[in-house]
């Protein structure tokens, strides 16, 4: 059966009306799509997640590695520890040394004991009965002098065996008055600070074996282990590299004629190449000195643009974050306008 044909006019007029309604559809997308892109701000930049290297403050045999690359570890968690017995030792020798001050510093404060005073005021009284008995000895050898029935050397003898009792006498009187009276200030004085010098070399030789167990400072994942048991490491080297999960910080860049669109405070959403997740985040650091826009985020002709770095913490990070990776970030500038309204 031959189907019938419209005639060529109504066809020409049928074309012409579809044509008019794919161009105006056309127009009309991308008048559409070009308010849209008055509106959004998109950026672009890497991620920057934190990395910290763990080492010991304390050189040592290194005894124990508890985590391996690639592990998550939580803060306060020990990942490694030195042979600490050497600190234990001077750990010891320190209390010993600061128990040994105390004890000095306590007989200082106290002074003399009864017993002390006791014996220091029986040598004075031994000492008055020797001068005593020295004085009476010269006078009866003088008087025996002038009548010839001493000589001239026994007199002296005499006489110096009484100046030498006199001195002893003096003496026992000074050494009776020292234990009254007790210790110098001064001595006590030194004795406190040696006190303080023990307590001090203490608090450091606790630190130091404190400083044996290495704890993670954050949250976060082994990205290198370094060393391995049985090595002998220095003060300050490396054992693990960590990087840290919380914060997770984005690095991107802005235009200058894009700056007045943005505001420390403002909500963004982050979007990956390697998921359909998306994130949330706000901007927190506007540099406010310019800079090339760096290589590796823009194209060419784009590199020789001055440009302000922004950092960017993402609230919701997850493992879909890594350092380096490429993200866009889609700028809500209606909450940017209400930061600058209140004063950012």
């Amino acid at each position: 059966m031959k189907t019938p044909s419209l005639p060529t006019g109504k066809i020409r007029r049928i074309v012409i009306v579809a044509a008019v309604i794919v161009i105006g559809g056309t127009l009309a997308s991308w008048l559409l799509r070009d308010h849209g892109s008055q509106d959004a701000l998109l950026l672009y930049g890497n991620v920057d997640i934190r990395e910290v290297e763990l080492a010991f403050r304390q050189p040592g045999r290194l005894a124990s590695m508890a985590f391996d690359e690639g592990d998550a570890v939580t803060a306060g968690a020990v990942m490694a520890q030195l042979d600490a017995t050497p600190y234990r030792e001077k750990l010891a020798a320190a209390e010993a040394e600061l128990q040994a001050a105390q004890a000095q510093f306590e007989k200082l404060q106290r002074g003399n004991r009864p017993q002390e005073i006791a014996q220091a005021r029986e040598q004075v009284r031994r000492a008055q009965a020797a001068a005593v008995d020295a004085a009476r000895n010269f006078q009866r050898q003088d008087t025996l002098l002038k009548s010839g029935a001493s000589s001239r050397r026994t007199v002296d003898a005499a006489r110096a065996m009484r100046d030498q009792s006199a001195a002893d006498l003096a003496a026992a009187q000074a050494s009776l008055s020292l234990a009254n009276a007790g210790f110098r200030s001064e001595d006590i004085a030194a004795g406190k600070a040696r006190v303080a010098a023990a307590e001090a070399a203490l608090t450091q030789s606790r630190t130091a074996l404190a400083d044996a167990t290495l704890a993670a400072p954050s949250n976060g994942v082994v990205i290198a282990r370094v060393r391995e048991p049985g090595s002998m490491v220095a003060s300050s080297t490396p054992v693990y590299s960590l990087s840290l999960r919380d914060p997770v910080y984005l690095r991107a860049y802005v235009g200058e004629s894009d700056l007045g669109r943005i505001a420390p405070g403002t909500k963004v959403r982050v979007h990956t190449d390697s998921s359909a997740t998306v994130y949330h985040g706000q901007i927190g650091f506007i540099s406010p000195r310019a800079e090339f826009t760096p290589k590796t985020v823009e194209t060419t002709d784009l590199r020789t643009d001055l440009v302000y770095r922004l950092r960017v913490v993402v609230s919701d990070a997850d493992e879909g974050l890594r350092q380096g990776m490429p993200v866009t970030i889609d700028v809500d500038t209606a909450d940017a306008a209400d930061q600058h309204a209140r004063g950012h």
